[in-house]
């Protein structure tokens, strides 16, 4: 009984530092997704500046200038073309379904296209998941683990897709990642960047500019497009990233949520075993006295009166 007692109190022992390393977790991932969270919304003004400068472009351009200035990029009527799809997944585990609900919309949504599909995975299972459903996969990028290491891996995916256009290619740049919805809530999303979708070049162009004075492109407008469309490609890519590693974080959180509400009906269960096992160690050894000084009882009263009192 002893043995068993003792065995019970090293699982729950076991138990109770499991949860302590669950609840860190727990508390680190909802730490993360405050972080990327802000960054998203620190993005959004830019964002909105990079916009502006864009449609001022897009307005000022004549048709056949506006041709001219985005010969670097893919046109929608190059034929073939190569699809370039940067899929956002994790290096970690304990993220749930995350990696499967990304990979698995990435390759529905690449079946659809017409042109042949190449894909870049950022994060390790992300990339073993894409390498599972057959689509060619043209390298892995590592997830960021910061805010700051964002922007190094933007500019290894723009040099990558750089590279395949260099090398003749039309390229399309899609991507694919999961979106946060709420605080342990996400969605996978697509998103094509290039070429540069028509009816989003008309929304910025008939946007109203928000003072009464317009803008005017000064110097180059080739060049100054060209340096807006690249950072129009930057937030895009920030954003995309951020929020797939808030996503991401959203989804570990939610697994240790589970975890820790697992681990909680784990010991109340070994403990409610350990009390019962403790109660029941203790009637046995109540029972085992009383049964001895009953014993001794009976073996006084059955001796003799004058063997009683020999001593």
């Amino acid at each position: 009984m002893s043995d068993t007692i003792a065995g019970l109190r090293r699982t729950i022992d076991s138990a109770g530092d499991l949860q302590s390393v669950v609840k860190t977790m727990k508390a680190m991932a909802a730490s993360s997704i405050g972080q990327y969270e802000q960054s998203v919304r620190s993005l959004g003004d830019y964002a909105r500046t990079v916009e502006l400068g864009l449609g001022a472009c897009f307005r000022a351009a004549e048709a056949e200038a506006l041709s001219m200035s985005t010969d670097s990029l893919p046109s929608t009527k190059s034929n073939p073309r190569l699809i370039a799809a940067v899929v956002f997944g994790s290096d970690q585990g304990l993220v749930g379904q995350f990696n499967e609900v990304v990979v698995e919309y990435a390759s529905k949504a690449l079946a659809e296209m017409r042109g042949t599909p190449k894909v870049w995975a950022v994060g390790e299972r992300a990339h073993s998941r894409l390498t599972d459903t057959g689509l060619p996969v043209l390298g892995l990028f590592n997830v960021p683990n910061s805010v700051k290491a964002i922007t190094p891996l933007i500019g290894e995916i723009l040099i990558s897709a750089e590279e395949l256009r260099i090398q003749g290619h039309a390229v399309e740049l899609h991507l694919f990642y999961n979106r946060p919805m709420s605080a342990v809530v996400y969605e996978p999303v697509h998103q094509q960047l290039l070429p540069l979708d028509e009816s989003w070049q008309r929304r910025l162009a008939t946007t109203p500019w928000p003072t009464h004075h317009p803008p005017e492109v000064m110097g180059n407008r080739t060049k100054t497009l060209r340096t807006l469309i690249r950072e129009y490609l930057f937030v895009s890519l920030f954003r995309a990233c951020a929020e797939s590693l808030a996503s991401e974080n959203a989804s570990r959180l939610s697994a240790m949520q589970r975890a820790e509400k697992n681990i909680e009906e784990l010991l109340a269960d070994l403990n409610s075993k350990f009390h019962r096992l403790r109660q029941s160690s203790i009637d046995e050894e109540l029972f085992d006295v009383v049964s001895g000084f009953e014993a001794l009882s009976d073996e006084h009263r059955s001796k003799p009166p004058n063997l009683r009192h020999s001593r």
